[in-house]
């Protein structure tokens, strides 16, 4: 215990004397949280769109005031002719056209109503999906408005849409829990591999390797500053949340402090076991660089884990992120308990074993 004492205090005085790690540990969650829920978004705002009014009725222009007045939509413009439409679709000015046909007020008038054609751009597929999307729900307001003023029984809505746990639709709620790992991952991963790659390139790590310290203490010495300055960090981003955002956890914080503490374990373990196989400050970027990739990708970050191929769908039960974003939306948004997230808190304790038992196993003392 002395031992380890001597080498955790030698750690944090040379965490202390470095003149850009406490800064970091500090600045990088609060930029992180500032910046990156505002622009790492799958909202879709200000859908440009083209009206091709070949009908000239109330109900077009009832349209076009709506489209207008949302929120979501733009009117770029009301044109007589597809063909113009259609240049501005192809010259990137214009994300939807709709056509109006002549006589379609008319037509739903006589209850044989004619067909509203929407024409999207979907070079990008998620703009061109929810931009048609909000045109059909305002096209179904004009139309269901319409019946109504031509018939006096009012026919109530047949269904009721109840947006659970996310009512205001935000998909920074849905992003800000998730940040928290790609924080974990960049300071108790990271920082780890580059410090300990850092002390071999300036030859440090030598005189250690010449005394009796095993690789167990010189390993768990090592982490334990790590592990602090993760759940420092874990604790500036959810104030910061809270703060800025009013985003605060609908379930109990110390089951998301488990999941961190458990998640910074799996990290750092494997952080000391990239630096322990990489003999350049090089060589370990870019493995950490490469895994670190992987794991916002596959770990469902940006995209559900559900809409991956089944081989995928595999490969990401071994992956850390994956259960630590779980745990982190659940009960942020849920409210979930640490029953509920059993499997991701044992699947986690399985992983830190066995990453923190790599890192002592690889790290060789040379004589």
């Amino acid at each position: 215990m002395s031992t380890l004492k001597v080498l955790i205090r030698k750690e944090v005085l040379q965490f202390k004397r470095n003149t850009f790690l406490p800064k970091l540990v500090i600045v990088f969650p609060i930029m992180i949280m500032l910046v990156l829920p505002w622009v790492t978004t799958m909202d879709v705002r200000h859908v440009s769109v083209s009206v091709v009014d070949n009908d000239h009725s109330q109900f077009s222009q009832r349209i076009i005031s709506k489209i207008h007045a949302s929120e979501y939509l733009t009117l770029h413009s009301v044109s007589s002719s597809f063909t113009l439409s259609l240049k501005s679709l192809e010259d990137g000015e214009v994300d939807a056209i709709l056509e109006v046909p002549q006589d379609f007020e008319k037509s739903i008038a006589t209850g044989s109503p004619k067909k509203l054609n929407i024409s999207a751009n979907s070079v990008n597929a998620t703009k061109g999906s929810l931009g048609t999307q909000y045109l059909a729900q305002t096209l179904s307001s004009c139309i269901n408005e319409l019946r109504e003023s031509l018939s006096p029984v009012r026919q109530g809505d047949l269904f009721v849409v109840q947006n659970r746990y996310n009512p205001t639709l935000e998909y920074r709620n849905f992003m800000i829990p998730a940040l928290l790992a790609i924080l974990v991952i960049i300071i108790t991963g990271f920082l780890p591999a580059l410090n300990l790659v850092g002390e071999k390139e300036a030859g440090t790590i030598e005189q250690i390797n010449v005394t009796p310290v095993n690789r167990f203490t010189f390993t768990l010495a090592k982490l334990i500053v790590y592990w602090v300055a993760g759940l420092i960090v874990i604790t500036i981003a959810l104030v910061v949340a809270w703060l800025v955002y009013g985003l605060s956890s609908v379930g109990n914080l110390l089951t998301i402090y488990a999941g961190a503490f458990l998640f910074v374990l799996v990290i750092s373990g494997f952080g000391i076991i990239a630096s322990n196989i990489s003999s350049t400050m090089q060589q370990a970027i870019f493995f950490m660089f490469f895994f670190v990739m992987v794991f916002m990708l596959m770990s469902g970050l940006l995209t559900p884990i559900e809409s991956m191929p089944k081989w995928a769908q595999y490969i990401t039960y071994v992956l850390p992120p994956r259960y630590f974003i779980a745990i982190l939306r659940s009960v942020f948004m849920k409210g979930a308990t640490f029953y509920d997230m059993r499997f991701n808190f044992m699947a986690l304790a399985i992983l830190a074993v066995v990453m923190n038992l790599g890192a002592a196993l690889t790290y060789k003392k040379r004589s």
